[in-house]
């Protein structure tokens, strides 16, 4: 009989950051130390955990080269030392057109490794008509080129942000690539997120068969800019295991990838596809 493999508890990390970043990255650390001691081995942050400005132009003043600044030493040694898989919500890195970043999720292994990085592909350019919000992310940010995956001790990792949730054919992307657990940043609004957040969250983990963890922001920010929250951890049937409202905190759920195995097993959709993406 094959051994059970062990369970993973993945969590969350909810904030509504601002745009002093020593108080928000004094946060980021009061909340994974607070999932690390309650036994978390993987833990999400949520986008622009470091710095919530008035405007994304204020991102450009934050970016760093890649493999080298402020932020990415914060979050190697935020997972060394609490021992945990940490993805680092986004940060700006330096992009190749002057006066854009990239919207970046960093993966870190327990001791402080970086192991994958990926670059936002989707960016919000959308007009809320009934709160008169208008978001134009491509302004200030350069889309990233491809999907990513990446071996972990929890299973394999999709890495995906934010508005990257509305586009189904990515996560078949990563499907295809062998994800099994999907790691997602965010920051929606809070009319977009009222009207489709949970279902969205939801449907991607059912469509796919897969573990979804939404780590988001979730209140009011200095832009005037108000977040969804409801993070959550989202199992491959659709079960939510766990979910915050509003406000900081930490939320955390198994993962369970015998449970994940037998799911596909016994319900292969996945098997039954007659189209694929190109």
């Amino acid at each position: 009989m094959t051994p059970a493999k062990p369970k993973i508890h993945a969590a969350a990390i909810q904030m509504a950051s601002g745009s002093n970043v020593s108080a928000n990255l004094l946060e980021a650390e009061r909340l994974v130390g607070e999932a690390a001691e309650a036994g978390a081995g993987l833990v999400v942050l949520p986008e622009n955990f470091a710095f919530m400005g008035r405007s994304d132009k204020e991102l450009t003043n934050l970016s760093e080269p890649d493999g080298n600044g402020p932020l990415q030493s914060f979050l190697a040694g935020l997972s060394e030392r609490f021992g945990v898989w940490l993805v680092g919500g986004t940060i700006p890195l330096d992009a190749s057109r002057a006066g854009k970043v990239r919207a970046a999720s960093l993966l870190f292994d327990d001791k402080g490794r970086r192991v994958a990085r990926y670059d936002k592909l989707h960016l919000f350019d959308v007009h809320l008509v009934e709160a008169d919000e208008r978001y134009i992310e491509s302004e200030t940010i350069e889309p990233g080129d491809k999907p990513v995956v990446v071996d972990t001790p929890f299973g394999r990792l999709g890495m995906l942000v934010c508005y990257d949730l509305r586009f189904p054919e990515l996560f078949r992307n990563l499907i295809d690539a062998g994800a099994e657990i999907f790691v997602l940043p965010s920051a929606f609004t809070a009319i977009t997120g009222k009207a489709h957040w949970e279902p969205l969250v939801r449907a991607r983990a059912i469509e796919n068969l897969a573990y979804v963890v939404a780590a988001a922001q979730g209140g009011y920010h200095v832009s005037g800019r108000e977040t969804h929250g409801q993070s959550m951890i989202v199992d491959p049937w659709g079960t939510i295991l766990s979910q915050a409202p509003r406000g900081s905190g930490v939320i955390s759920g198994a993962i369970d990838p015998d449970y994940l195995a037998t799911v596909r097993r016994n319900f292969p959709c996945l098997q039954h596809r007659r189209l694929h993406c190109t």
